[in-house]
């Protein structure tokens, strides 16, 4: 496993973030336990969840997950970068109460020891804000994550689906306080979807955050989803987001160029979408979020894999990037 520091910290994560997304909805207990085995046994050390996960009666199950095999010891908290997320309603599930979410002072100290207690940890390593709150203040927030960096229950904090100037006006409100501000981003960011090259990602190299790309698969549009429809395969990969998007003839044929390309260099389409990611400037590593262990092991494979300088130049002809702002939309 390749590792990098985190934006402009000094915290060494692994190239491969494990996405817990799926643990408690899609794979129990014991298998998301072997998944997370596999992959610090494999050196991947950043793991990435959210307060939220295990959606609607069941939030909050994915952390209780990762809580219940930090317990079997071994070393497993200390040898993980633990990233939960605040902002979504973790209130009675159709039984919505006042300042249950978002980034007021008194939501951030609530979620926060609430996702401490399910996690069975003493304290979070990033602290993501799952969304932009346009209603609360930077100086609330800050002043909120400051008093939880101080109790030592948040080491650094980190932002989910910013736009570039959020981002801007989130750590110009930290360092007018002294505080260190975002260390980190988690975008929609892949080959497919690359508008965040236009600000966000611009934006996050300025000020020193860790770019971590999520859904870099495009929802299984970019893991060999023509190939698997062919063979009736009945996967995730062709079904919801990526089956409404192949039926865009122009997305279908973008994608068949895709898989062509890939099948022509003797690749796999998700291992050039992951080892594609790993190329570009300030991403630190993509999300990868597996039901299986094979599914994980697939993704080890990105890695090591190393795309040659005319395999990324045909990759752009398929994909164009919208290059930064303003040459994105002026001259």
């Amino acid at each position: 496993m390749e590792y990098t520091q985190l934006g402009r910290t000094g915290l060494k994560v692994s190239r491969l973030v494990l996405g817990t997304m799926n643990f408690g909805p899609q794979t129990d207990e014991a298998d998301s336990h072997a998944i997370m085995d596999a992959a610090l046994d494999a050196g991947v050390n950043f793991f990435d969840t959210a307060n939220v996960y295990g959606w609607g009666e069941n939030k909050g199950r994915t952390e209780e997950i990762i809580g219940t095999w930090f317990a079997k010891g071994g070393g497993r908290r200390e040898k993980t970068v633990l990233a939960t997320k605040v902002y979504g309603n973790m209130g009675a599930e159709g039984a919505p109460w006042p300042n249950d979410d978002k980034l007021s002072a008194l939501n951030i100290r609530r979620a926060c020891e609430a996702s401490l207690k399910r996690l069975g940890t003493d304290h979070i390593d990033v602290y993501q804000f799952h969304h932009v709150d346009r209603a609360t203040p930077w100086e609330e927030i800050w002043q909120a994550v400051d008093v939880l960096v101080q109790q030592g229950k948040v080491l650094y904090a980190g932002s989910s689906n910013f736009a570039g100037w959020h981002i801007a006006r989130a750590n110009e409100a930290a360092a007018r306080r002294g505080s260190l501000g975002l260390v980190s981003e988690q975008c929609l960011y892949n080959l497919a979807e690359r508008r965040a090259e236009m600000e966000v990602i611009p934006a996050a190299e300025a000020y020193g955050l860790g770019v971590i790309p999520w859904s870099p698969l495009n929802g299984g549009l970019l893991g060999g989803a023509l190939r698997k429809e062919r063979e009736g395969g009945g996967s995730r990969s062709t079904s919801g987001r990526a089956a409404d998007a192949l039926k865009d003839s122009a997305v279908r044929a973008q994608v068949q160029s895709y898989e062509d390309l890939v099948d022509k260099a003797g690749l796999r389409p998700g291992d050039v979408a992951l080892a594609w990611l790993l190329t570009r400037p300030g991403v630190t590593g993509p999300i990868v979020g597996p039901r299986t262990r094979e599914q994980l092991d697939s993704a080890l494979r990105a890695v090591e894999l190393e795309l040659s300088q005319d395999l990324l130049t045909d990759l752009d002809g398929v994909f164009p990037g919208t290059g930064p702002s303003p040459e994105a939309f002026a001259w």
